[in-house]
C-alpha cells in the first residue's frame, strides 16, 4: 500500500490576473500552538494542538527600499496576535478561527490577500491531520470585511441618482 505524505497549503498564488497588483509574500509556516476548538464532548474542555499557516501578500512593501521592520508586515507581531487569539477566541470551528486569523491579517497588518491554514495535527490517530484552507482578500472599499463595501454600495447608489456624495447641492 503507498504510503502518503502529509499535503502541505498549496504554494501562495494571488490572483495573477492583469488587473490585480504583484505582491510580495511574508509567510510563517507551521505554526504551532493549544487552543481549545472543536464540537466534540472531548475537545470542548482540554486544549489541543493546532498548527497555522499563513501566507500574507502584501504590494512591494517600502521595506525592500528602507531595509526597516516598519515597513512591512512584522511576523513576530503577527505571532504574539496568534499566540493571543488562541487564547482567547470562543470558536468551535477551524473555519471560523481561519475567518478571525484572515480578518487580523487584513484588518490590522494591512495584507492585501492571506491564505490561512489551519490543521489539527492530532485529531484522529489514524490521519495526520484535518483542517482548513481559506484565502481572503481585501476588498475595494476597505480592509476586510463589509463595512467598506456598504460604503461603497450607498456611493454608487447616490451616483446612479445623480447625485455626487460631498458635492454641493
Amino acid at each position: 500500500m503507498p504510503s502518503f505524505a502529509m499535503p502541505k497549503p498549496p504554494t501562495p498564488t494571488p490572483d495573477s490576473t492583469p488587473a490585480a497588483e504583484p505582491l510580495d509574500i511574508v509567510f510563517i509556516d507551521g505554526f504551532q500552538g493549544e487552543t481549545i476548538i472543536g464540537i466534540h464532548q472531548d475537545e470542548l474542555h482540554a486544549t489541543q494542538p493546532v498548527r497555522i499557516d499563513l501566507a500574507i501578500g502584501i504590494p512591494r512593501p517600502r521595506a525592500c527600499d528602507t531595509d526597516r521592520i516598519g515597513d512591512t508586515v512584522d511576523y513576530g507581531e503577527v505571532r504574539l496576535a496568534l499566540r493571543s487569539l488562541l487564547n482567547t477566541h470562543r470558536f468551535q470551528l477551524l473555519e471560523a478561527f481561519a475567518e478571525a486569523v484572515a480578518s487580523l491579517l487584513l484588518d490590522d497588518f494591512g495584507a492585501h490577500w492571506v491564505r490561512v491554514g489551519v490543521t489539527k495535527p492530532a485529531k484522529f490517530e489514524d490521519v495526520d491531520g484535518v483542517g482548513v484552507i481559506i484565502e481572503r482578500r481585501r476588498t475595494l472599499g476597505g480592509p476586510s470585511g463589509a463595512r467598506g463595501s456598504t460604503q461603497a454600495a450607498e456611493v454608487l447608489s447616490l451616483i446612479g441618482t445623480g447625485m455626487v456624495p460631498g458635492g454641493s447641492r
